[in-house]
């Protein structure tokens, strides 16, 4: 392996677990907020989507100021409209449909079902996010 390949894996990583720090914080913030509207009655889908939105939020700031914060197209509306796709694709309508999966034919807890499908949600948006969203003009 070159030290060019090793610099941009070493870059990719830190990205990776800067991307994985904000995660997390939007995963707590989303959360709560799914659990609490869970707990006052709110149906689990409806939840789940405005939960969504509290962590699209939460997430584009903190990613646009300290992830990606050397791209040229950051804190964009277009960026901002970017980053609401990626999320509605894997937040809204795959974690929808994973999150119905696994509570009505798995039976999996209502609160517990949402941190499985962050195994399939985090990478995904990981990916959108380096190669759509905060993509650098003029990369592939």
């Amino acid at each position: 392996m070159s030290f060019l390949s090793r610099i941009k894996n070493h870059k990719t990583f830190v990205t990776f677990f800067k991307f994985g720090i904000v995660g997390f914080s939007n995963t707590v913030i989303a959360y709560s907020v799914y659990a609490l509207l869970v707990r006052l009655g709110v149906y689990y889908i409806m939840a789940n989507i405005i939960s969504f939105f509290a962590g699209v939020i939460n997430s584009f700031y903190w990613n646009n100021k300290y992830v990606f914060r050397n791209r040229k197209n950051k804190g964009t509306r277009i960026a901002f409209i970017k980053a609401a796709v990626s999320y509605a694709l894997t937040g809204i309508i795959l974690a929808n449909l994973l999150l119905y999966f696994l509570v009505e034919t798995i039976k999996i807890s209502r609160y517990l079902a949402p941190l499985f499908i962050l195994i399939v949600t985090v990478p995904s948006n990981f990916f959108l996010h380096k190669f759509w969203v905060f993509r650098e003009k003029g990369t592939e």
